[in-house]
């Protein structure tokens, strides 16, 4: 069955530029997480690097400190590896993992909003993450060229 248009003129828009757009979300959405490691790592864009993040990670979440790096590494190279669509799924993967834990032991208890600090955004981040574990990269990716997911 053939849907019906509510705006048949935007087809023309549309339909030449749907291929682009999961490709689109996979390269933004995988830059946008490299900032964040770069905080935790490097202490760049207003973070507190390395060994500021491993306390907090240690006091405040009763992590081990070591996470701090691990997240930091997953969020730049997992950023990267997924905005170039390299084992796309395996980067979702991890970063939907380092998603979790900010959802649930970071974000909880400020409620929804994350204006208030709440989980609203990390969840967000792990649901789009979500879909790409569940995809793949698609179209336009590393993984799609050399021909396997790794």
């Amino acid at each position: 069955m053939s849907e019906t248009r509510v705006l048949p003129a935007l087809a023309a828009v549309t339909d030449p530029l749907s291929p682009l757009a999961l490709p689109l979300l996979r390269v933004t959405s995988g830059l946008m997480l490299v900032p964040h490691g770069a905080q935790k790592l490097f202490g760049w864009f207003g973070g507190y690097g390395i060994d500021a993040t491993g306390q907090f990670f240690a006091t405040k979440l009763g992590l081990p400190a070591s996470f701090a790096l691990l997240a930091g590494v997953i969020e730049v190279f997992g950023g990267l590896a997924l905005a170039a669509g390299f084992a796309t799924r395996l980067a979702a993967a991890l970063a939907a993992g380092v998603m979790a834990v900010a959802v649930f032991d970071v974000h909880w208890s400020s409620g929804f909003f994350w204006m208030g600090g709440g989980f609203e955004y990390p969840l967000l981040w792990g649901v789009v993450l979500l879909i790409f574990l569940v995809n793949g990269a698609g179209a336009c990716s590393l993984d799609r060229w050399i021909g396997r997911e790794l």
